[in-house]
């Protein structure tokens, strides 16, 4: 059976990032936005990262267009916007998919793990899985749970 860490990603340039060089890691992923209602929500996740990276808490911020067209920039206008708006400093990678056909693998793997109100498909944008150090899926927090309500669950793995 797959692990967590047994996944490769891209980022935003298209390089291979394999999720073993996060094990022992918490790690918070979340797929996001830069057009959305929750978008204000990046700089929480910043606060959070800036919290508790030293600790060992990774971000991966996988921007989805898939939630009506709300993320339509490329990866670099998407990172310059979260750099210029937000000051994000958390690993952005790659534009991807997040339900039907072409979902990203590792995405399908989340959804297996964790299911949501609505089973395994993803609701919106800004759906967050925490994995712990040992990769395991922990939890799945909605769209609308803040960063700031996450805090405390975050906290508790490190």
């Amino acid at each position: 059976m797959a692990q967590i860490y047994d996944y490769t990603v891209k980022d935003g340039k298209g390089n291979d990032v394999k999720l073993s060089q996060f094990n022992g890691k918490v790690m918070l992923i979340v797929n996001t936005a830069t057009g959305c209602g929750f978008t204000p929500q990046y700089k929480g996740l910043e606060g959070l990262y800036q919290k508790y990276h030293e600790k060992g808490l990774e971000i991966l911020d996988f921007p989805c267009n898939q939630f009506g067209n709300q993320a339509p920039g490329s990866n670099e206008e998407i990172t310059q916007f979260c750099t210029l708006h937000y000051n994000t400093t958390f690993p952005q990678l790659a534009k991807i998919e997040v339900n039907g056909s072409n979902a990203d693998p590792l995405y399908k793997y989340l959804k297996e793990q964790k299911k949501g109100v609505i089973g395994s498909s993803i609701k919106w944008n800004f759906t967050k899985f925490l994995v712990d150090r040992n990769g395991t899926v922990i939890a799945r927090f909605a769209p609308t749970d803040t960063p700031e309500k996450i805090d405390s669950h975050i906290a508790a793995l490190l």
